[in-house]
Parts: structure tokens; C-alpha cells; sequence
């Protein structure tokens, strides 16, 4: 008897486009995402939609007129940000309500940018006991500033909910934007804020501070929060080091590719930036070499500098090789100095907070293989931060401090860690080259057509087949991927003039080949610009093999032969909690926003529950319950076309279960020899997590506690819209 059972439909446009918390604040410049316009009638913004299936993308528009959903075609355009996540944190909402109540204590001015859904605005006019204003000087006022349009529309909801939309004063406005005398009558006397991101800058919060001291607030006002520190820590871990030194990492796979060649260091390499990640999922890997130091403090009641640099003496606690700086802050939210919210990793709160995806710990990764010392030695540190961004130099104190190039060169390549990894790994190197040569095998100069973004294919094929033409279209590297070739064709034994890459043209014909049919179609697939997105939107490689039907060979051989949807259902506490719907947030009623922001709970149909990408192995705590399983599969040697699958699995464990991680197995052979995996154990790829409305009890066979003992995943694929449709049930 079927007695648990949900759908849902991944819509591709918005699960592509992770829409930054930078792009939502009231000064962010939005990364050519989202364009604002306004007249005095009407609010609208201009959203980026893309279709993970071609890579064409358009500008829809969103009006404040629309309802609260955005209509059918914007689904999930909240659903997929960090908002939920956010107001889920209840050691960060508590700290904020806490700092609001101890700091507005009169009537007063309170300037909220980047209101998000009105939360600390609403804190705000709580601690003052703010009513409707009486007039337009008075002092008593709340303004929430908030420059993206959907949210703007949510947070009127929220406030309306709460009975506080005469108490607030919404303005759709980047806060630089902002006029005194025209938007707000009066300078104001506090500002709460945050604006912050896991680096702590790269949401514009000091040309965001610079402008409210300059522009909106009066001289010495109130803060919340009141100071911000930034930390450092200096470790070892070979996990990091693959991150980002594929140098060493490929000389080691001894295969004969060449991705980075001797001399030229530099010309593929990971962004010299801070980035973020979950650093107690691999404290285990992870050897301390410094105790902690602070690096910058940030105060919110002062304007702060546009550059600023520290040099410090680190002194090493242990032997080991310095891999990577790891970084942190905490927030002190009130003058005094009662109050603190830190994004620090537990060994070093000791706190069992709870676990959150919004702000994570950020590790910078030092270039080459590290910086070996020895137990008590010192070493030289400098940091150096601009308006939005933190860097790092690290050298001993008897050698002279390397100047990193923080932008990168004209023809560099610049990829994820993640990616630098893989192609640094040696079992990945030797399965896609194992199966390359199996593909080229008695081929008598193929013409081998690369259709993704793939280097290292486009490389191997040249390399391997010294009668092979190859093409490679890079539908994201484009012109950038040409000049890369170019310069490391010698290094890897092949002429340039035997490789072509086709920029800006959309699609492959006879005329591009000398009338010669395609013999090998090939990728990885890899899609420059998808990295972290849902594993199934590289079935773009599907939709590209079927418009290039015309130009294969009656016998074209196409690797990977086909795709294979998986999925292991999971116990997954932190993650669901951090999703769960919310209720009342330090008194405020957030009901309101559960549909529009995707959250876990029994939400009125058709809204579910959106099917999001994670490094499942980040998520905190995570048990499989059941053996991994297969939905269905995706062949390739046909045009793109419906597919349907079902699965039944028996549970494994006992225990409770948050959802399902769904991953992509490609296999790259007709023969299954050659499968490689993207699913929970693989750390370089993200996996697709479906969250239940609410957590289930299952059971093995002979358990006596559980409910369940039977899951059922069904699945469907539209290629017309690139719609994944998934439903499970539970028996």
C-alpha cells in the first residue's frame, strides 16, 4: 500500500541560475544577471533565464504587479538561493534580535539595507514599539531598503502578515541609490545590516558602508552589527593540495598529456581567491600548523578603507607543509561586546550550532606544493583587501614574499578547484583515456569532433591518433580554449593546424568539415561556466549529439554511449533542518514565504520541494539507507528523445529518512568497461538532493522500529524543456 508519495519538477531555466546573495543585496552589482528598471507607475527587473539543453539564454521580464509565484515560467527563481538557509539559522537570527533590542532603545531612524524579507526591520520597530508615523520628520521610522524586485514583493507580503506594513517603509533601491530628501526625509540614526558572504566582502559591504556614512547616515550612528574580525589558520591537507596544483598532481599520472607544460606554469590554474567551503568535513584530513590569528577587523560604525594591508609573524605549532589558509570571521554585534555569531569551524568554537550552506569557512589555497616548516619556525604573512575581495601571501621569514598575480593573464585558463582536481586525478586520466583508445581503435583518420569543453579530450585525441583531425566546438572556452591549444599543442605532440575550434558558431556543418562525416563525437561531458549545477544538466552533450545527427558517419561512434540516473535515499538531519519551512522567526511570522522559497513541508500542490545541487558529502551529517540504485538510463547512439524510469529498492538501514541524492553514472563504452561516477563518493562533483516534505522512519526486513520498508523513485525526462519530473513513495 502506497502511503507516502510527492512529485516534482526540476524547471532547468532557475536550477541553472544559482542567483548569488551578492546579486540580491541593495548595492551589488549583479553580474549582468539581473537589470533593474522603474518609473513612477510600475517595478520591474530583468532575470536571466538559461536553457541548460542549448546554453541560450534570454531576458525575461518580472513586474511588481505579477503574483507572488512570478507566474509558471519564473518557478524556483527563490527557490534556489540562500534565503531559506538564512532564516533557518537560529543562532544568527537570536544574535541579531538580541544586538536590536540592546542598541534601539528610543525612537529613532533605522535604515535596513538589503532587507531580504524584512526580518531585522521588523526587529528593528519591535525594539522601539514604532507605530504608524505621525508625520514625515518623525524620528520614529523604519526604512528597508532592498534593491531585488521578487524579494521586495515577498517581504511586503511578510510585513503584511505580521501587521507591520504601515510600520516600514519599503524601498525597491540599491542603497546607493538613495537620497536624503527624496527616498528618506531624514539621515538615519541606526543602521542594521548584513551583507555579508562567506569571505565576509564579496557582497559590497564596504563601498556599501562608504556610501551610508557619506550619503544616509548621521555622524557616529549606531550599528548592528557594530565590528566585524576576520581569522586565519594555516594547514596541511593533501585534499586541498589537489584542489589547486595540477602540475604535480599530472606528473604523476605519467600518461603523456600535458595540461600544464613545463614552462608554462601559469597557464591553467585555479582563481587566486578565497573559496568557500564546509572545513569540518575534512578536519580529519586536515593537520593543524598555527594556532589561530586575526587578520583585519571591520568596523560597521565608522567608514571603512578601500585598501588596507596587515603583515603578521605565524609561528608553526607543528612539522608538516603549508597547504592552504584557512579563513574565518565573527561578527560582534553590539558595542559592548556581548554578542558574537562566528563562522569559525568546530575544532575551534567547540559549538554543536547549527549546520548552515549560507556562510561557509573559506580556504585559500597556496600555489605549488605548499610551504614546508618545521615546529616553531616563523613565517611572514601579508593580506592585503580591496573593496570587495581578501589575498593572501605567505613565505618564510628568510625568503622574500612571493607577489602573487591576483588577475589572471591574457590566454591563462582559469577553472574550478574541483575541476583542477579532476583533471589531476590519475584514475579519472586513466579511464577516459582508456576508453579514447578503445574508441580510436582501427579508426584510419577519424575526424573526431569534441562537443563540450573539454581540454583534456581535446588534447588526448591529438595525442593518441596522429592521423585523427580533430574539432572541438567549446561552447564556453570559445576563443579563450583556442588560444590555450595553441600553445600547448607541441608539448603534447600534435601541430596546432590538426586541431580547429569552431568560436561563435552555434552549430557544426559539412561545410566546417571538408563534407567528411564525423567518425567520434565525444565528451566528457563538461560544460565550462555548470560547474556545482544539478549532475543531469550535462545531458546538454544529448541535445548536441542529435543537432549534429546530420554530420555523423553511419558508424560514429559516440562516448560517453550513454547516461545513467541514480539515486541512494539518505538520512540527511542538517541539510533538511537548514530547509525545513518556517513558522515564527524570533516572534515574526514567516509562514508566508515557505511556497516561494521552496521549503521542506506539506506545501499546497502544485509547489514542492526543488530539487537542489550540494557536495552531499559537505551536508553535514549524512547515513545511506539503501543500496544506490538505478532509475534510468539515457542512451546516446539515438537522438534525444522521452525517457521514463522506476525504481524499487529495499532499505538497507533503520533509521530516518530526509530524501533522495540523485546522481549521473556515465558509461563511456557499448561494453560498461569503462563508468565513471558522479554520485556521493566522488567529492569533485555535486550531487541533485530531493528533500522530503517530512522525514520518514524506514526499517530493514525483521526490524521492529521504522515504518517503511520499501522505496519507489519514478522519474520522466521532457528534451523539449529539459524538465526533470521525479516522484517517490514510500511502502
Amino acid at each position: 500500500m502506497t502511503s507516502v508519495i510527492s512529485k516534482t519538477l526540476v524547471n532547468p531555466y532557475y536550477s541553472l541560475l544559482r542567483i548569488a546573495r551578492f546579486a540580491l543585496t541593495s548595492h551589488s552589482q549583479p553580474f549582468s544577471r539581473v537589470r533593474h528598471m522603474s518609473s513612477e507607475s510600475s517595478q520591474q527587473v530583468f532575470q536571466l533565464k538559461v536553457d541548460p539543453l542549448t546554453g541560450n539564454s534570454e531576458w525575461v521580464v518580472i513586474r511588481e504587479d505579477e503574483e507572488e509565484n512570478f507566474g509558471s515560467s519564473h518557478k524556483n527563481l527563490l527557490a534556489t538561493t540562500s534565503y531559506l538557509d538564512m532564516l533557518n539559522d537560529s543562532t544568527r537570527n537570536r544574535a541579531f534580535r538580541e544586538a536590536i533590542d540592546k542598541t534601539i532603545t528610543k525612537p529613532c531612524h533605522v535604515l535596513d539595507i538589503g532587507a531580504g524579507t524584512g526580518l531585522l526591520s521588523m526587529m528593528a520597530a519591535r525594539a522601539m514599539n514604532c507605530g504608524e508615523p505621525t508625520s514625515a520628520n518623525t524620528k520614529e521610522r523604519v526604512t528597508a531598503c532592498e534593491s531585488y524586485l521578487p524579494m521586495v514583493k515577498l517581504m511586503r507580503k511578510v510585513l503584511h502578515l505580521n501587521n507591520m506594513g504601515r510600520n516600514i517603509n519599503v524601498i525597491n533601491k540599491r542603497s546607493d541609490e538613495l537620497k536624503v530628501g527624496v527616498d528618506i526625509p531624514t539621515r538615519a540614526d541606526v543602521l542594521v545590516s548584513e551583507i555579508l558572504d562567506s569571505e565576509l566582502l564579496g557582497e559590497g559591504l564596504i563601498p556599501t558602508l562608504q556610501h551610508a556614512h557619506d550619503m544616509l547616515l548621521v555622524e557616529n550612528p549606531l550599528t548592528v552589527p557594530y565590528r566585524a574580525t576576520t581569522y586565519g589558520q594555516l594547514v596541511e591537507s593533501p585534499f586541498l593540495w589537489k584542489l589547486h596544483d595540477l602540475c604535480d598532481n599530472e606528473a604523476k599520472a605519467s600518461d603523456g598529456i600535458h595540461l600544464i607544460p613545463t614552462g608554462l606554469d601559469s597557464i591553467l590554474h585555479v582563481k587566486l581567491q578565497q573559496h568557500p567551503m564546509h572545513c569540518d568535513a575534512i578536519s580529519k584530513e586536515i593537520k593543524l600548523l598555527s594556532e589561530p590569528f586575526k587578520i583585519f577587523e571591520f568596523d560597521f560604525w565608522k567608514r571603512p578603507d578601500s585598501h588596507r594591508e596587515s603583515e603578521l609573524h605565524i609561528k608553526a605549532t607543528d612539522d608538516g607543509r603549508v597547504h592552504a589558509i584557512l579563513s574565518w570571521w565573527m561578527l560582534q554585534l553590539d558595542c559592548e561586546g556581548t554578542i558574537f555569531y562566528s563562522t569559525a569551524p568546530r575544532w575551534i568554537t567547540t559549538s554543536t550550532g547549527n549546520w548552515c550552506d549560507h556562510w561557509k569557512q573559506c580556504v585559500w589555497l597556496i600555489p605549488g606544493k605548499g610551504i614546508p616548516i618545521g615546529k616553531g619556525e616563523q613565517l611572514l604573512f601579508r593580506a592585503i583587501h580591496n573593496d570587495t575581495s581578501v589575498f593572501y601571501n605567505l613565505a618564510k621569514e628568510d625568503t622574500e614574499v612571493r607577489q602573487y598575480n591576483f588577475y589572471s593573464g591574457e590566454f591563462d585558463l582559469i577553472l574550478p578547484p574541483e575541476r583542477i582536481a579532476i583533471y589531476g586525478d590519475s584514475k579519472w586520466r586513466f579511464s577516459m583515456l582508456t576508453a579514447l583508445r578503445n574508441a580510436l581503435q582501427a579508426r584510419v583518420q577519424p575526424l573526431c569532433v569534441v562537443a563540450d569543453d573539454s581540454i583534456f579530450l581535446t588534447l588526448s585525441v591529438a595525442n593518441i591518433s596522429k592521423t585523427a583531425h580533430v574539432i572541438s566546438l567549446f561552447p564556453g572556452l570559445r576563443e579563450r580554449g583556442a588560444q590555450y591549444l595553441q600553445r600547448v599543442a607541441d608539448a603534447n605532440g600534435f601541430t596546432a593546424d590538426r586541431v580547429k575550434v569552431l568560436e561563435n558558431k552555434k552549430c557544426l556543418t559539412l561545410q566546417d568539415t571538408n563534407q567528411k562525416k564525423v567518425d567520434l563525437l565525444i565528451g566528457e561531458p563538461y560544460y565550462y561556466g555548470n560547474d556545482g549545477m544539478l549532475p543531469w544538466l550535462n545531458l546538454r552533450f544529448w541535445k548536441e549529439r542529435t543537432v549534429l545527427d546530420s554530420v555523423l558517419s553511419d558508424d560514429a561512434l559516440i562516448m560517453p554511449f550513454k547516461a545513467v540516473l541514480k539515486a541512494c535515499a539518505m538520512s540527511l538531519p542538517e541539510l533538511w533542518n537548514s530547509r525545513r519551512c518556517l513558522s515564527k522567526i524570533e516572534g515574526f511570522d514567516h509562514s508566508i514565504v515557505n511556497t516561494t522559497l521552496g521549503a521542506c513541508g506539506e506545501l499546497p500542490p502544485p509547489h514542492d520541494v526543488p530539487l537542489l545541487p550540494f557536495f552531499i558529502w559537505q551536508c553535514g551529517e549524512i547515513k545511506e539507507l539503501s543500496e544506490r540504485f538505478t532509475i534510468m538510463e539515457f542512451e546516446f547512439s539515438k537522438p534525444i528523445t522521452p525517457c521514463h524510469g522506476k525504481a524499487q529498492v529495499e532499505f538497507s538501514e533503520t533509521g530516518i529518512c530526509h530524501g533522495f541524492v540523485i546522481w549521473i553514472d556515465w558509461v563511456m563504452d557499448a561494453r560498461n568497461s569503462v563508468v565513471l561516477s558522479t554520485g556521493p563518493d566522488e567529492r569533485y562533483w555535486k550531487q541533485g538532493v530531493k528533500l522530503l516534505a517530512q522525514p520518514v522512519a524506514v526499517k530493514t526486513r525483521g526490524s521492529s522500529t521504522g515504518e517503511y520498508l520499501y522505496t519507489e523513485i519514478e522519474a520522466s525526462f521532457d528534451p523539449s524543456t529539459g524538465e526533470l519530473a521525479i516522484s517517490h513513495a514510500f511502502t
